[in-house]
């Protein structure tokens, strides 16, 4: 099939939505599809290249400002405006126009609510063109992450959420990544075309159990066989990583005359939120127990996984989480918030625990749960193993295209 997928970000950039866009695009083109991906420019210019037998047209674009790009490193200094920040595509009509005379797809994915998202639904739809969208956000997402004052964020979120909705109802079929998300979002509404809850996915050829690499503990100056707690993604303030530093700086003040004494906090990732939170642990007491490693990327991201003994997040926002899918495919035992689509993947007292939003306390002894109780957490590495097996890439592929074909086929 000859595939367009449309998306407000793209890889190298490190969110899910770029990465899912990603995943699924190479996918596509394992399978012997030809697959074509509309998404802004990085450098401001358009241009075109491939990648992975995906060829990506990148269109003229403009910077938000006021976020980081998530592919260059982040300013110590928090700042309003950003040099490398985010772009988008404001007027993107005529360039996509172009890109559906040449291509002439036979489906479109859309992925966003952006100005290409926009236009290519309105273009798919002048040529007959079957749309499926998929979407990833919910209304608090977005305003979580622009650190909106509480007394806009309700009638924000509210006025969001029925264009999210809105916007949906010109597609053929909907798709979002989780059941409960779904709910949320959608609830009962008749959008007048069919919603699924079709995974993320991760590869779970790269996402494996097992030791990790030797060199990577050189390389990134970790000592060996000592308990280690997890987390990877971005550091926003949205994300809550002060929660699980709090927590942390609890449980090793209640584990000082034990072998847990040692436990090391890894820190994957960049954000706006890094600087305080390598502060916050100098405050707290633990700098010398935490370790923050800067962006990974593959292959490093797959070894990095295999260090952990658990892994914990805060965040309140996942419509789904992949690094939580990521980190159970890795045979972790997860520590989440019951908050968005998370229960989906971690569940509590199977793969580890599901804990009440903001609660450091509960944290702590999940943490301390974990690593002291050898059996229970074997255990719960083989739930995560299992439960990442219902969210196989190849499984969403086969959903995406089992869906595509359908909306060809009534089209």
């Amino acid at each position: 099939m000859r595939i367009l997928i449309a998306t407000p970000v793209f890889y190298p950039m490190i969110n899910g939505v770029a990465m899912f866009s990603y995943n699924l695009a190479t996918g596509l083109a394992r399978r012997g599809n030809e697959v074509l991906v509309i998404t802004p420019s990085q450098t401001g210019k358009r241009h075109t290249k491939m990648l992975n037998g995906v060829k990506i047209c990148y269109l003229d674009s403009t910077r938000v400002g006021v976020y980081p790009d998530q592919i260059h490193d982040v300013p110590k200094k928090k700042q309003f405006f950003y040099k490398n920040s985010l772009r988008a595509s404001v007027f993107p009509a005529k360039q996509i126009k172009k890109i559906f005379d040449d291509f002439r797809p036979e489906v479109v994915h859309v992925q966003g609510s952006d100005p290409i998202g926009v236009a290519t639904i309105k273009w798919a739809r002048k040529n007959r063109v079957p749309v499926v969208t998929t979407e990833h956000n919910q209304p608090e997402v977005l305003t979580e992450s622009l650190m909106m004052p509480g007394v806009l964020r309700k009638p924000t979120n509210k006025a969001l959420a029925k264009y999210f909705v809105r916007r949906q109802k010109k597609s053929d079929y909907v798709t979002m990544p989780t059941k409960l998300s779904i709910d949320k979002l959608i609830g009962s509404k008749d959008l007048g075309v069919p919603v699924v809850a079709v995974s993320n996915g991760v590869d779970l050829s790269s996402f494996t159990p097992g030791e990790a690499a030797d060199e990577l503990y050189v390389k990134y100056n970790i000592p060996r066989k000592v308990p280690i707690i997890l987390y990877i993604g971005r550091l926003d303030p949205e994300k809550n990583v002060g929660v699980v530093l709090a927590a942390f700086a609890d449980f090793l003040d209640k584990h000082k005359l034990d072998r847990l004494s040692k436990t090391l906090f890894l820190v994957a990732g960049d954000g706006v939120d890094k600087n305080h939170l390598i502060s916050e642990t100098k405050r707290l007491g633990i700098d010398d127990s935490v370790k923050f490693l800067g962006r990974i990327m593959p292959p490093d991201l797959y070894e990095i996984y295999k260090m952990g003994d658990v892994f914990v997040t805060a965040s309140e926002i996942e419509t789904q989480g992949i690094v939580l899918i990521e980190a159970a495919a890795s045979g972790l035992p997860l520590i989440a918030v019951d908050a968005g689509a998370v229960a989906e993947v971690c569940r509590d007292g199977v793969n580890g625990y599901l804990l009440k939003p903001g609660d450091m306390q509960a944290i702590s002894a999940a943490m301390a749960d974990i690593l002291t109780d050898d059996s229970k957490r074997s255990k719960m590495v083989e739930a995560s193993i299992k439960i990442a097996g219902e969210h196989s890439l190849e499984k969403t592929l086969d959903k995406f295209l089992e869906i595509y074909k359908k909306v060809c086929y009534n089209s």
